[in-house]
């Protein structure tokens, strides 16, 4: 991507699946330095190794800074200098954000408005902040946090924008197929141990994403967005049920156990509400919905507006994949690439 040439781009939460992947996009390009921006040492130190291991002729190119979204100085003394940034750092277990509220207001809330306003001070180009689909229509901790960061990077946007400045926009979708702590990993796991497979429920559907959609998801906005809009992939879907039928038929059949819905769980998600559909621009493998550009003098406001359409866009009215179809699918990450080349990975 030109827009990227000799530029600096900083990734929160870097040492993530999603930091990962960037890397992997953008290393052996002419762009001129990434800066990794997370709190624990130890992944930092794995990258780096990683890093000058297998890429020595471009390692020099990957700066590390520890540091938490939680402390504004901390994004301060990394963002000098920085052109754009990829906003990844979150708390994204359901479970763990069910018991731990606050913990998830802390990092997906308040460290989201840390980080943009460290970039609107520092003179940041563009900044691409991740969402995802439980944002939607919210019934857990983690989704209510990350609908609130939503709203703060709207917010936020809108005071960059009337600055002249900084360009802020999001992204958001689905299901991340093995990313840290998603659900594959884990049935491959309990498969190589000989355990059966534990399910929570078998008909609920996820929307089902491959880490390099998920970067180009950000790229496609980095390069389309104005102020404040939020970018959705289009994206297919499938029931857990089938998902584990489809890891099974990869790695072998040792049965499954359901254990009932966890904590916060969705019978099906959400990507687009029927509001936010109302106002999207279709384009092509992507919808825009672009920020709301009223103020608070509602006298300008037109009761013949259309506010939601007929239909939210969800996991359930996409296209939801059969078994053969989910198999295909997951054959398209990496992580199931190298497990079924006989590499084991830890989880």
């Amino acid at each position: 991507m030109s827009g990227f040439n000799g530029s600096t781009l900083m990734i929160t939460g870097g040492t993530g699946s999603f930091g990962n992947t960037v890397l992997k996009h953008f290393l052996k390009t002419d762009i001129g330095e990434i800066r990794i921006f997370s709190r624990d040492e130890k992944k930092q130190d794995d990258m780096r190794h990683h890093l000058q291991a297998k890429y020595p002729d471009y390692a020099s190119k990957v700066k590390f800074y520890i540091g938490d979204v939680r402390n504004i100085q901390s994004i301060r003394d990394a963002v000098y200098g920085v052109d754009y940034i990829f906003h990844a750092a979150a708390l994204k277990q359901v479970p763990s954000c069910e018991f731990f509220p606050m913990e998830a207001v802390k990092t997906n809330i308040m460290g989201t408005d840390n980080m943009l306003h460290a970039a609107i001070e520092a003179g940041v180009k563009r900044v691409v902040c991740l969402s995802t689909d439980k944002a939607a229509y919210p019934i857990n901790a983690m989704g209510i946090s990350k609908a609130m960061m939503e709203h703060v990077i709207t917010a936020n946007a809108r005071v960059a924008a009337e600055k002249g400045g900084t360009v802020i926009c999001c992204t958001r979708y689905g299901n991340v197929m093995c990313s840290r702590g998603s659900v594959i990993p884990l049935f491959i796991d309990q498969i190589h141990a000989g355990n059966p497979l534990t399910i929570t429920n078998p008909d609920m559907t996820r929307f089902l994403m491959n880490l390099d959609e998920a970067v180009d998801l950000v790229k496609f906005a980095f390069e389309n967005a104005n102020p404040g809009d939020l970018f959705i992939q289009k994206a297919d879907s499938s029931t857990i049920g089938d998902l584990a039928k489809a890891v099974q038929n990869l790695f072998g059949d040792t049965g499954t156990n359901i254990i009932g819905t966890r904590h916060g769980e969705k019978l099906y998600e959400t990507l687009m509400t029927r509001e936010e559909r109302a106002r999207s621009e279709d384009m092509g493998n992507y919808f825009r919905i672009a920020a709301d550009g009223r103020d608070l003098n509602y006298d300008k406001m037109h009761s013949s507006v259309d506010t939601y359409s007929d239909e939210a866009y969800t996991s359930n009215n996409t296209k939801v994949l059969n078994v053969e179809e989910t198999v295909e699918k997951i054959k398209t990450t990496d992580y199931v690439k190298e497990e079924l080349a006989g590499i084991r990975h830890n989880i």
